[in-house]
């Protein structure tokens, strides 16, 4: 009891200071004009409990407005993917949630958002994955998430990476890994011209969730 005591004190600790965390906007990464331009609002869940992660990119706006992540179209097409409801998705029992920038970046020029920023995973991401020691599968969701978690084992592109999904998912050292694409909308042509990963992964992806969660 006083093992798991101190794990909770210890998670807590480690939200209340990413909470607060304001670097990208008072000691950026890349030079003085890249601060981030808005006041920043982390959006991360750590967890004791939960078997799964979700590494995902960075918030979007509506993220950034309402402090709950996925909570948008993308959120919707995640949680179809996974199978799961809203209440299911949003347990902390259940699910961990640490995306690469904890901060919604802002947008670019085009209005599309901009990557995730640099601060964010040095800082943290080691730290709270260290703190779960109890996640067994870790869902990688875009490109910056197949980097971090994959390193060198990631492949050329996102649609080779995410093909190649069993030398990842049955690797005999750590939390099994599943790459996955991004579920913003901009991937839909994705998809269509893509359907294997509807065939071939979403079942993976289902019947391990639900095994992990129920």
């Amino acid at each position: 009891m006083r093992h798991m005591a101190n794990r909770e004190a210890e998670i807590e600790a480690l939200r209340r200071a990413i909470s607060v965390c304001r670097v990208c906007r008072d000691a950026p990464a890349k030079r003085e004009g890249d601060r981030l331009p808005h006041e920043p609002r982390p959006v991360a869940v750590l967890s004791r409990t939960a078997r799964v992660l979700i590494a995902g990119q960075a918030p979007g706006l509506r993220v950034h407005e309402s402090g709950l992540p996925f909570n948008d179209a993308s959120g919707n097409r995640l949680r179809d993917w996974m199978g799961v409801n809203r209440e299911e998705f949003y347990d902390r029992e259940r699910f961990a949630i640490v995306p690469m920038g904890f901060c919604f970046p802002g947008y670019d020029a085009k209005g599309s958002d901009l990557p995730p920023r640099r601060e964010c995973a040095p800082l943290w991401r080691s730290r709270a994955i260290s703190a779960m020691p109890q996640i067994e599968l870790i869902l990688a969701v875009g490109g910056y998430a197949h980097a971090w978690h994959l390193g060198a084992r990631r492949r050329k592109g996102m649609t080779e990476t995410v093909a190649n999904w069993r030398e990842y998912f049955f690797a005999n050292e750590g939390p099994r890994i599943l790459p996955l694409p991004h579920p913003s909308w901009r991937n839909t042509s994705w998809l269509r011209k893509n359907p294997w990963f509807e065939a071939e992964i979403l079942p993976v992806l289902r019947q391990n969730v639900d095994s992990l969660i129920r």
